[in-house]
């Protein structure tokens, strides 16, 4: 049997590498792309000679204002892919003037009028781990077109090497011009890059109780002041980074927007959600079958003032 193909009709425009496994692709469709909101996606796909066709969603890293120009994205290669017909393989073979296909419906929920609400004036701090960075270039970048200034946003960027590092220039030109530092990027394994004088460690370790108070004075905000009342936060990127910010910053009273998450932890209805995310594996976010650990983080939402619900036995089967 024939395997499924998928028919062309999109132009690489621009690549560029950043490291042998990560990337910067611009994408020209052959077809009038409509205009998105940041922070949504777009499926990519290619046909591999003996596989078939392969499709992937990636999130869009360049703001609406290009989008009838190119649409960009942020993407690694995967080394050890789960599936047998993986697309980065076949991206990276690319070069400018290659093509390969991309479905004319932008999608995605992942997006601050979805999330806290373009109306919201708390800052909006968007921690990223590696390619996770994209949905937030978009959004800062589509404010700071619009406006000429970033807005109330912060963006923390997490990756394992200063060349993983994408869009700095950018983000230092657009988000640390003010009297605070608004884009701080941080490197878990520096190693002898002397140049390096930013950040270390994985980025979600700086919202750990006893690293929190150092965050707020570079953020600007009082001590204390990084709360729910004064700030909402958006994740993107692997589980990793995920769960050990959100569970960090329950210690603060931040409360999941995750429908499955606040059902486990019993949110009641109507308590607004200050926490957001996106991840890029199907790794569960928090194991809520661990007894011990939901006891805990049951515990540490209460101690912060959190009112919840009690489970029942009734509820639970």
């Amino acid at each position: 049997m024939a395997t499924k193909t998928v028919e062309y009709n999109a132009i690489v425009t621009h690549k560029q590498i950043l490291t042998p496994s990560l990337a910067i692709f611009r994408v020209k469709a052959d077809f009038d792309v409509p205009t998105f909101i940041p922070g949504q996606y777009a499926i990519l796909g290619m046909n591999h000679a003996e596989k078939g066709a392969v499709m992937r969603a990636y999130s869009i890293a360049s703001p609406p204002q290009t989008h009838a120009d190119y649409l960009e994205f942020f993407i690694r290669y995967v080394n050890t892919p789960t599936s047998e017909n993986p697309l980065t393989h076949l991206l990276f073979q690319l070069e400018e003037g290659d093509r390969l296909m991309m479905r004319n419906k932008l999608q995605g929920h992942f997006t601050v009028e979805k999330s806290m609400g373009e109306e919201d004036a708390r800052l909006k701090v968007l921690v990223a781990a590696g390619t996770g960075l994209a949905p937030f270039t978009s959004i800062v970048f589509d404010h700071f077109n619009r406006t000429g200034n970033p807005g109330n946003h912060a963006i923390m960027h997490g990756a394992s090497y200063v060349s993983d590092l994408g869009y700095v220039e950018e983000l230092e030109r657009v988000m640390n011009q003010g009297p605070h530092r608004r884009y701080l990027a941080s490197v878990s394994r520096p190693g002898e890059n002397q140049e390096w004088k930013g950040q270390t460690g994985r980025v979600e370790t700086h919202f750990e109780p006893e690293k929190i108070g150092a965050l707020e004075e570079v953020l600007g905000l009082p001590k204390g002041g990084f709360n729910p009342q004064s700030v909402t936060v958006m994740i993107c990127g692997l589980q990793g980074t995920i769960a050990n910010t959100i569970m960090s910053l329950f210690h603060r009273g931040f409360v999941p927007g995750d429908r499955k998450l606040r059902r486990e932890f019993g949110v009641p209805e109507g308590t607004p959600g200050s926490v957001f995310f996106e991840q890029y594996d199907t790794t569960p976010v928090i194991d809520t079958k661990d007894a011990t650990l939901m006891t805990e983080l049951t515990e540490r939402l209460r101690g912060s003032g959190v009112t919840l619900e009690e489970k029942t036995v009734a509820a639970e089967a």
